[in-house]
C-alpha cells in the first residue's frame, strides 16, 4: 500500500505571505490615455500624479507633498482598472496590480504579510504604481454595522501603516478602485492616504461616442455606420457595455457573411445587450400575440401623446431570449440631468400603458406587466421618499440611497407609522396614473386598434412608421417639439 499524503511539487505553504501581485515592467504596459475614452475629467485629475512620478524632485525641492494615494470611484465597467494602467503607461513606470480579495487569507496574519510584501516589491521597483482593485474587500469600515473579522482588520491596519511609512521621495503612488466608497473605513480616506477621490462615472453622450470610436478602431466598418446614433441609443451604458456591443456587431457581420460591420449590425447588437437574441422558436398563440401587440402599442401610444417623454424608436412583438415577449424602445433626444415631477409622472403612465391597454381591449389582467409594475412602483416610491414631490411629506428625507454605484438600493429611515403613510402616497400616485392612462387610451381607442393591427401584421415597426398614425389624427404634433394632445391636460395633480 502506497504512502498517504505524498507531497508533489514542493510545499503549498511556501507561497504564504507573498503578495502574488502582478508586476508589469514599464515596457510591458502599452496602454495610454489615448486608449481611455469618455473619462476626460478623471484623466485630468490624474495628470498631476503622472508628472509627480516623472519629476518627483521638482515637487520635493519646493517642499510639496503630493497625495500618496488616489481612490478611483465608480460603477462596474467604467474603466477604473484601465485608467490605472494608463497612468502607469503615461508615466512609463512599473505597475503592481492586486485585488483586495487576494489579501484575505484563512491563516491569521497572512493578509498583513502580503501587504508588507507588496510594498517591499514596490520599493524595489520605484518609481512605480501600486493598484489595489476592489479595495473595499479589505477596507471596510471597522465601526460600521458590516461584520468584520480580526484577519481583515489586521490587513487593513497593515495597509494604513505601510502608506504612512513608505518614503515619499521614492515616488510610489497607490491607486485603488471601488464601487462601494460609502463602506470604506474613514482612516483610509484621511490626508496622507487615499485623500484624493477620482470619479469614474458612466460616460455622457460625447463620452460614449469616443468610447465606441476607440473600440471600433480594429473593426472594419461600413460606410453607413453612424456611431453617434448608437451612442444616443445607449444612455447609461458603460465602457464594458459599449465594447461588448461593438464585438457583438462584428460577430453578427461574420455570421451574415459580410467583411465589414454595418449599422444594422450595431443596432441589433444594442438590442441583444438590452433584451437578448431573437427567440424564433418561441411560438405564441394567436390570442397571446394579440395581447402582446396591444400591450406594446399601449406603451408607445401613451409616450407619443404625452409631453416630455422620450420618442418611440421601435416596437416589436418578436420574443427575446431574456424573457421579453415584445418591447417598446424609447430613445432620448438629448442627455438629461434633471427630471421634473411632471416628467416622472408621465414616465409612470408610459410604464402602465401596457397593462391599461390590456384592460381596455381585452378586459383581462395578464402576467406580462410584472416588470412595468415594478418599475412604476419604484419611480413612485422615489418621488415620495427621495425627491420630496408630495405635499404630505414636503421635503422630508425618508430614504437614503446605499450602494449608489451598484444597485442604488434605498434604505428607509422612518418609523413604521410613517412607512404606512408612505405606502398610501405611493398607491395614490400609481392609482391616479393608472386611471389617467386608461382614460387616455380610451379616448384614442381608434389609434390603439389601428396601430396594433399593423404591428400584428409587421411584427416590428419603427418610430417613424408609428408616428405617422399619430400625426394623421393629431397633425399639430408633427410641428411641435414637445408632444401634446390638444384639449387634454395630462399634468396630473398628485
Amino acid at each position: 500500500m502506497g504512502k498517504v499524503g505524498r507531497k508533489m511539487g514542493g510545499s503549498p505553504m511556501m507561497g504564504l505571505g507573498k503578495s502574488n501581485a502582478k508586476i508589469y515592467k514599464e515596457n510591458d504596459i502599452k496602454i495610454t490615455f489615448d486608449d481611455v475614452a469618455g473619462q476626460d475629467e478623471a484623466k485630468e485629475s490624474l495628470k498631476e500624479i503622472i508628472d509627480y512620478l516623472n519629476n518627483a524632485s521638482k515637487y520635493t525641492s519646493i517642499g510639496a507633498k503630493l497625495p500618496k494615494g488616489a481612490l478611483l470611484v465608480g460603477p462596474p465597467g467604467t474603466g477604473k482598472t484601465l485608467l490605472a494602467k494608463a497612468v502607469a503607461g503615461e508615466a512609463n513606470v512599473p505597475f503592481l496590480s492586486i485585488s483586495g480579495s487576494n489579501f484575505v487569507e484563512m491563516f491569521a496574519g497572512m493578509g498583513a504579510a502580503k501587504v508588507r510584501d507588496l510594498f517591499q516589491e514596490a520599493e524595489k521597483n520605484a518609481p512605480c504604481i501600486i493598484f489595489i482593485d476592489e479595495v473595499d474587500s479589505i477596507g471596510k469600515s471597522r465601526d460600521s454595522q458590516i461584520q468584520t473579522n480580526d484577519e481583515r482588520e489586521q490587513t487593513l491596519n497593515q495597509l494604513l501603516t505601510q502608506m504612512d511609512g513608505f518614503d515619499s521621495t521614492k515616488a510610489i503612488v497607490v491607486l485603488a478602485a471601488t464601487n462601494r466608497p460609502e463602506i470604506l473605513d474613514k482612516a483610509l480616506l484621511r490626508p496622507g492616504r487615499f485623500d484624493r477621490r477620482v470619479i469614474v462615472d458612466r460616460p455622457d453622450l460625447k463620452g460614449r461616442i469616443d468610447i465606441l470610436k476607440v473600440h471600433s478602431k480594429g473593426v472594419k466598418l461600413g460606410d453607413d455606420v453612424n456611431l453617434e446614433e448608437i451612442a444616443k441609443s445607449t444612455p447609461g451604458a458603460v465602457g464594458a457595455d459599449l465594447a461588448n456591443i461593438v464585438n457583438e456587431a462584428a460577430l453578427r457581420a461574420v455570421k451574415h457573411g459580410r467583411e465589414f460591420v454595418m449599422q444594422e449590425d450595431l443596432r441589433e447588437a444594442v438590442e441583444v445587450i438590452i433584451a437578448g437574441k431573437e427567440k424564433k422558436d418561441r411560438i405564441l398563440s394567436p390570442m397571446e400575440k394579440r395581447i402582446v401587440a396591444f400591450h406594446e402599442v399601449g406603451h408607445a401610444l401613451v409616450a407619443a401623446l404625452l409631453e416630455n417623454t422620450d420618442p418611440v424608436h421601435k416596437i416589436t412583438i418578436v420574443p427575446r431570449t431574456m424573457g421579453a415577449l415584445g418591447y417598446t424602445m424609447q430613445l432620448p433626444e438629448e442627455e438629461k440631468y434633471l427630471v421634473s415631477k411632471e416628467e416622472l409622472t408621465n414616465q409612470i403612465m408610459v410604464m402602465l400603458g401596457g397593462r391599461s391597454a390590456e384592460e381596455e381591449v381585452f378586459n383581462l389582467l395578464s402576467t406580462g406587466a410584472s416588470n412595468d409594475i415594478e418599475r412604476a412602483t419604484k419611480t413612485a416610491r422615489s418621488m415620495v421618499t427621495i425627491y420630496g414631490m408630495t405635499d404630505k411629506f414636503d421635503m422630508m428625507a425618508l430614504e437614503s440611497v446605499q450602494n449608489r454605484y451598484l444597485d442604488g438600493r434605498a434604505v428607509r429611515e422612518c418609523s413604521d407609522e410613517t412607512s404606512t403613510l408612505i405606502d398610501e402616497e405611493i398607491l395614490k400616485i400609481i392609482r391616479t396614473c393608472h386611471e389617467s392612462t386608461k382614460k387616455l387610451l380610451r379616448e384614442n381607442r381608434d389609434l390603439l386598434d389601428k396601430i396594433s393591427e399593423y404591428l400584428l401584421e409587421k411584427e416590428t415597426i419603427f418610430g417613424s412608421e408609428f408616428m405617422e398614425f399619430v400625426y394623421d389624427k393629431y397633425p399639430e404634433l408633427r410641428d411641435r417639439k414637445n408632444k401634446k394632445v390638444k384639449d387634454a391636460n395630462q399634468v396630473i395633480e398628485i
